[in-house]
């Protein structure tokens, strides 16, 4: 089980939401943003990983523009649910596709050469001898 951090870039966290195991979306006085303990890194992208920073063994995302990477990734990998409380899901998920667009082109690209990759060749032969 992982526990919230207590301090973060940003100063101290006066909140913290859970997104996932060990993924926690934190305020600070007058700023915030996701904080990912160091034993979840791995389920992050590469491309994801490079823009966080490290503070006291979390992986950091600042909420103008960085957190919309963990949020677009978690929602890929289905490790977290846009809340309830969003009345527009679709438009919610279509401004972080947008924050990446804008200001982390790099990352966005990534990702989407990741998702145009063809699946596998099925290598086992084929079972339709008689």
């Amino acid at each position: 089980m992982f526990s919230p951090p207590k301090d973060s870039p940003w100063g101290e966290v006066e909140y913290s939401d859970t997104l996932c195991s060990g993924v926690f979306l934190i305020s600070a006085a007058g700023h915030g943003g996701i904080m990912v303990a160091k034993d979840m890194e791995p389920m992050l992208s590469p491309a994801a990983r490079k823009h966080g920073q490290r503070k006291n063994g979390f992986l950091c995302y600042e909420e103008d523009t960085e957190e919309s990477i963990v949020m677009r990734e978690l929602l890929d990998k289905k490790l977290w649910e846009i809340p309830d409380r969003i009345q527009d899901k679709a438009a919610f998920e279509e401004r972080i596709n947008d924050t990446l667009r804008k200001y982390h082109p790099d990352y966005w690209r990534s990702r989407e050469n990741g998702r145009r990759r063809p699946p596998p060749a099925n290598t086992a032969p084929a079972h339709n001898e008689r």
